[in-house]
């Protein structure tokens, strides 16, 4: 995870146990960059990593007066992938699709995973949709399907948050605060079975959606393979590969966020979010 502690301006690396209880300030004795870009870029041994956990001092992190902040803050690409889950394409009453769609999201939509999401007086329908979100881990150009897993960093939660009444060029899914994301990158050696994951969104105590990513049309490393071939994939890039059913916009009716609203956003072993929606001035 990416934090700052109290007081301090400076960014600082931590690895977090299992459950999520307890951290190890990474820089404090390894040669690990203090942010995840640098990080991720410097393709540290994680095996080393994990022998150095022995002699690092290990926190309670409630007991640590800390800010937590995006794990990744400057991705050079974030790319979704539309309708890749078949229970979407069901509720929305359309074909699966043959090959994936893709649209993109800027790095300023960027937030964290317990920041607030700021509702713009210019949208009116803003939605959301719980992803699983690939965080490459190397540079990549035309690769196999076979090899494309091997070019991962990791994976984490987000929140595609889209204000479907901006039906523009840029579209609805880069407003300031669209992307919380968080709250921690899981390396992808801890995560085995990347198609069998629950994944859920809870609006005001109401589960929204429940999905799982046995139910994704087009797997990850085949979306890696294909991106690979339309552009040079980086390290610290991100690739959000789609929503189950349950998004605001295909509910009866049509249910969509508004100030005050509480989503909770989870995925099996990879975390939980918790963002605000709040006014555009908060």
């Amino acid at each position: 995870m990416q934090y700052r502690r109290a007081n301090e301006q400076v960014k600082r690396l931590g690895m977090v146990s299992e459950d999520g209880s307890k951290m190890a300030e990474l820089s404090s004795i390894t040669c690990a960059a203090p942010n995840m870009m640098d990080f991720i870029q410097q393709r540290y041994c994680m095996v080393s990593l994990l022998d150095s956990v022995q002699f690092m001092k290990v926190e309670d992190v409630e007991a640590v007066d800390l800010r937590l902040l995006p794990p990744i803050d400057s991705p050079g690409k974030i790319i979704g992938v539309d309708c890749n889950y078949v229970d979407n394409c069901d509720e929305q009453h359309i074909s699966i699709p043959r090959e994936p769609s893709f649209h993109v999201k800027f790095a300023s939509s960027i937030t964290g995973a317990l920041d607030n999401i700021r509702a713009h007086s210019s949208a009116k329908h803003i939605d959301y949709g719980c992803q699983l979100a690939v965080v490459m881990g190397k540079r990549c150009r035309e690769v196999s399907a076979k090899e494309a897993l091997n070019h991962v960093f990791g994976y984490m939660v987000v929140q595609d948050i889209v204000a479907r009444d901006w039906n523009v060029p840029l579209g609805g899914h880069s407003m300031d605060t669209f992307l919380p994301l968080g709250p921690i990158i899981v390396h992808r050696c801890h995560v085995p079975d990347l198609n069998n994951l629950w994944i859920k969104t809870i609006i005001n105590g109401e589960e929204r959606q429940t999905g799982n990513t046995r139910n994704m049309i087009f797997k990850i490393d085949f979306l890696i393979h294909r991106l690979s071939h339309y552009l040079t994939l980086c390290p610290g890039d991100i690739i959000l590969t789609g929503t189950p059913a349950g998004s605001g916009a295909f509910r009866h009716p049509s249910c969509f966020l508004k100030p005050g609203d509480l989503i909770e956003s989870e995925i099996q072993n990879l975390g939980k979010m918790c963002n605000k929606v709040v006014n555009s001035y908060s």
